[in-house]
């Protein structure tokens, strides 16, 4: 699913045009991404948690040639679904 199919669900559901439906999806998309950005979890009742983790400095080691290399510290983001949603994608 896209994020088009998604608007389209939303102009059948909602009623509004299929531009309205797009700029919605957009925008509750674009508050998601600023939270997380700020390292703010976002929690969906029913749905899930987008949690932003901090990775730390590990070492790693090239595949191809079995070089040790270092891999640099980074923000990751995680979701963990909720008990409700598992179960849902489950029946």
């Amino acid at each position: 699913m896209r994020k088009v199919d998604i608007a389209l669900k939303v102009c059948q559901e909602v009623g509004v045009s299929k531009s309205e439906a797009l700029d919605m999806v957009e925008d509750v998309l674009e508050i998601m991404k600023e939270g997380l950005q700020k390292g703010e979890s976002i929690k969906i009742a029913g749905f899930g948690n987008f949690i932003v983790r901090n990775k730390r400095e590990r070492k790693g080691r090239n595949p191809r040639t079995g070089e040790e290399i270092a891999i640099t510290p980074r923000r990751v983001v995680t979701f963990r679904p909720s008990q409700l949603f598992k179960k849902y994608v489950n029946s």
